[in-house]
């Protein structure tokens, strides 16, 4: 990796804008930049647009050798909030196809149950994109250059300076950067946070592990299997076999000419149960259900990456004077079940940091007291309110009957309907209450499990 002597030299950069009257600065301490931002992922390049939009100073430090080149593809984009930000997104952005299809699969082991829904309206206006990071985030950046970031890709930040209680700059090595504010932007695992002292080591069972193979094919076969017309596509939620009672879930995204295919584990369940993360991903990938999906198909990218999961659990100590934890960093990720949205969320956090920074600045006050109206603005926007609505979300995707029981159950009464073996038939209710005397889940534990999804979700 490049020095941050030597990027700095390279870039013949100006020296950073004087600020009337210091009173607000830290003695002995001569800001570089008004604001320094670590991770070039899409909280942390839509911070650094806003803020040298709004005619600060900004450096973005990115550890890989280019933004996205250490992300594992990519996914479901929620994309309406990028489009507030960017106006021509869809026609600019490196976006892969529309979704307009979304299913939610119970997968057992010799068969499956699935809800189907396909909506026109999701394609006007468009609600959701899929996108690779790889191709993404180097787009983001290249908005951040045009904007007057600073961006400073290969350089990773060992730790953050604090003088006087005031977090004012960045060290990498031996060298050192300093601004009026951080925003840590460091993704789930969030070192930096670690180094300021907000927090320890996230709790395993706020974490998953995402394991996720990229699977190359031609773009008509994938319209042909997942019967999708040109441009739209469609984006699979999948619970039960897929991860052997583990915790999660599968999925698969279509690209243009690639699915994006794997599973998500709950860490600390994946560690009681002694399974394989790679194992249960190819399992996944192989079984009868799935694997018609990706015949004939090329591995183009295989890898795994550390998931939030714990909602609102992770959402605190998001604060200091002259530090911001934004995106992944600070939790904002969210599964329902139906959904999983990270991008959006880090973006609505990223915006939500950005105003109250731009403030701060004007102020020349980088305090708690300005600074917690981040934590303020999250909360009233859709970011804190998605987060509030599904709280109890992740209590309840801890469900083991999700992981089998209520699969096979599903499938038995449909097997009760459609097995016409010449016997008379009965009333669906009669049917599924046969299938039920068969099955491990009682009445009662029904009754409890549908009202515990009501509540949560």
């Amino acid at each position: 990796m490049n020095g941050i002597a030597d990027i700095l030299r390279e870039s013949s950069l100006k020296p950073a804008k004087s600020v009337p009257q210091p009173m607000w600065e830290v003695p002995g301490v001569e800001p570089d930049f008004d604001v320094i931002i670590i991770g070039g992922g899409v909280a942390g390049t839509v911070a650094a647009y806003q803020l040298s939009r709004a005619g600060h100073d900004v450096l973005l430090i990115e550890r890989g050798q280019e933004p996205g080149s250490k992300n594992l593809s990519g996914g479901v984009l929620y994309c309406r909030v990028l489009q507030e930000i960017f106006p021509d997104f869809l026609q600019d952005a490196p976006v892969e196809r529309k979704i307009t299809r979304n299913q939610l699969m119970l997968l057992n082991g010799d068969s499956s149950v699935a809800l189907d829904y396909r909506d026109a309206r999701l394609a006007d206006p468009v609600n959701a994109v899929t996108v690779l990071r790889a191709k993404l985030d180097p787009w983001l950046s290249g908005k951040c250059e045009e904007a007057g970031v600073t961006v400073m890709p290969g350089v990773r930040v060992d730790s953050l300076i604090e003088r006087d209680g005031q977090f004012v700059g960045v060290r990498s090595g031996d060298e050192e950067l300093y601004s009026r504010v951080v925003i840590a932007a460091d993704g789930v695992n969030s070192f930096l946070s670690r180094d300021a002292g907000l927090r320890g080591p996230e709790p395993k069972d706020n974490l998953a592990v995402g394991v996720k193979s990229v699977i190359g094919l031609d773009a008509g076969v994938i319209e042909e299997r997942f019967r999708v017309n040109g441009g739209e596509g469609a984006a699979y939620a999948v619970v039960g076999d897929c991860t052997r009672g583990v915790a999660g879930g599968g999925f698969l995204y279509t690209n243009i000419d690639s699915v994006s295919a794997g599973v998500v584990l709950r860490l600390d369940d994946l560690e009681r149960s002694g399974a394989s993360s790679s194992q249960l991903h190819d399992h996944f990938l192989t079984h009868p259900t799935i694997a018609p999906f990706l015949a004939g198909g090329e591995l183009m990218e295989y890898g795994c990456h550390l998931i939030a999961e714990g909602g609102v659990r992770m959402q605190h100590d998001l604060v200091r004077p002259g530090l911001l934890v934004i995106g992944d960093a600070a939790g904002f990720t969210l599964n329902t079940g139906f959904t999983v949205r990270g991008m959006d969320l880090a973006t609505g956090s990223a915006l939500a940091a950005a105003k109250v920074v731009d403030l701060a600045l004007r102020s020349q006050d980088v305090g708690r007291g300005i600074l917690d109206g981040y934590v303020s603005n999250c909360n009233d926007s859709f970011v804190g309110r998605d987060m509030s609505t599904y709280r109890n979300a992740p209590i309840f995707l801890k469900s083991p009957e999700m992981y089998g029981d209520i699969g096979r159950l599903a499938a038995d009464i449909l097997y009760r309907i459609y097995d016409l073996d010449m016997t008379p038939r009965k009333h669906l209710l009669p049917t599924m209450l046969s299938a039920m005397k068969s099955s491990k889940l009682s009445f009662p534990q029904l009754i409890s499990i549908g009202l515990r999804a009501v509540r949560a979700l």
